[in-house]
This record gives structure tokens, sequence and C-alpha cells, in this order.
């Protein structure tokens, strides 16, 4: 699924659950890889000062491919990984 905010966007697997009520939308953040925090914006709670993870408006439709900077991070990672692999192979 597209899960769109006016910060960016992310594409993610999507379960439908009775589970959530209807027009909520729920996700981990704290994994990098997920790339979810793309979509959250820069507003921070006024007591606390913790970003406003749980409030972000955001539009969610079906997707076919990944998000441009999604590619983009998965291409820039495998030319990593093969960078690492490089030099871990040239210490042996």
């Amino acid at each position: 699924m597209r899960v769109a905010s006016r910060a960016g966007e992310v594409i993610l697997p999507a379960k439908i659950s009775n589970r959530m009520q209807p027009g909520v939308v729920y996700t981990t953040f704290h994994h990098p890889v997920s790339g979810t925090n793309v979509v959250t914006t820069e507003n921070s709670d006024w007591a606390t000062n913790c970003p406003e993870y749980k409030v972000t408006a955001v539009q969610v439709k079906v997707a076919v491919e990944p998000a441009n900077w999604q590619t983009r991070f998965r291409e820039f990672d495998e030319q990593q990984q093969a960078y690492l692999s490089a030099a871990m192979q040239d210490n042996e």
C-alpha cells in the first residue's frame, strides 16, 4: 500500500484487520529499513518534545511498485553491501 502524508510517502505491505478502528492506520516506525519516518512531520508535542508520530494524517492507496526513494535506497544499499563484501574478501 502507498501511505502518503504532506511530508512524504512509503510503500508498505498491508493487512486489513477488524482490530483497528475505521480510518486508523498502524505501522511500526522504529525500524529504519521500513522508511516509515518519511511520512511523519517535524511537529512535536509541546510538553515532551516527542515527535507526533501518532497523529500524522495519511492517505492510503493501492501501490504496484516501491516509492522512488525506496528504489534509490535499495540500489544504494546493494552497492554498499557489495563494497563491504569486497573489502572483507580483500582482508582474508
